[in-house]
């Protein structure tokens, strides 16, 4: 039996599960850089076949970004990976623009020893749902962090904002984005977790570089958990942007409610006075 909202608006979860947000301070979208640069080179991808008139680029195409960090930060790219559906007999012209999209975003992180794979089987003529059937759902990875994060399992497409795994994902995403852009920490990951018919998370996890228990505290002191919140704040009901959302992944550089910055009036204090109260009630 699932939830039944018809006479009660303020209803638990629609399901168990665990679900994560993440961010940090080292791209512009306060995403994971592999997953950041992935997706902005599916985007140059795009301008070349939309704008710039590369006729025999084709819409299916994939990326991955391999990162060498030193210190916690991005130093190189170690491997990068490039495959685009393109029009029959176009397999050897297809490499130029796949490696100037890979120069023109990634820039002096490409040294002379990253290894560059485009098109690595060779011919990629057939794409979309004739050369990949399935089910949704497959690619819960891209759609959050590229496995910078844990996930819960959970995959958003398909499912109202009733269901946690979409609407509790966004919020969990969005208390960590907001705890990095308020500078309580240079990274966040927030674990939610829930219970079928109960309101409020059955737990909340915060790790991070900053004051965790503080964090915890200030979230879980403003903050409105409930399923009922969640689709409150970020007026989920009424959103109509879910298909455009799932290009590029559900979080970043977009223009959507649970990428928003600002804790809407609340205010953060000092991690000691959070830390005194919480000494208080123990």
């Amino acid at each position: 039996m699932g939830v039944d909202s018809k006479d009660n608006k303020d209803e638990g979860a629609g399901d168990q599960g665990l679900m994560f947000g993440y961010a940090c301070n080292h791209t512009p979208s306060m995403m994971p850089a592999p997953i950041h640069y992935s997706h902005e080179l599916l985007k140059a991808l795009k301008r070349l076949r939309v704008e710039e008139g590369y006729e025999y680029i084709q819409p299916d195409s994939k990326s991955q970004v391999s990162l060498q960090y030193e210190g916690g930060k991005v130093k190189r790219v170690d491997q990068v990976v490039v495959s685009s559906q393109h029009s029959p007999t176009m397999e050897h012209s297809i490499r130029m623009p796949l490696s100037n999209i890979v120069h023109e975003v990634l820039g002096d992180l490409v040294d002379n020893d990253t290894v560059k794979h485009y098109n690595p089987t060779g011919k990629f003529e057939i794409g979309g749902p004739d050369g990949d059937t399935g089910l949704t759902g497959r690619k819960i990875i891209v759609d959050t962090y590229g496995g910078f994060a844990p996930h819960g399992g959970g995959a958003f497409s398909g499912k109202d904002p009733t269901k946690v795994d979409r609407s509790a994902a966004y919020m969990a995403r969005w208390l960590a984005k907001n705890v990095v852009a308020d500078n309580m920490a240079d990274w966040c990951q927030i674990q939610l977790s829930y219970a079928i018919g109960i309101k409020e998370p059955t737990s909340i996890y915060i790790d991070s570089n900053g004051h965790n228990r503080s964090i915890e505290k200030f979230i879980r002191d403003n903050i409105d958990l409930t399923p009922k919140g969640i689709i409150d704040r970020f007026d989920l009901f009424n959103f109509y942007k879910y298909s455009e959302n799932c290009v590029y992944g559900h979080f970043g550089d977009k223009k959507v409610p649970w990428e928003h910055v600002g804790w809407n009036g609340v205010q953060y204090e000092d991690a000691d006075s959070l830390e005194a109260e919480i000494n208080e009630g123990c």
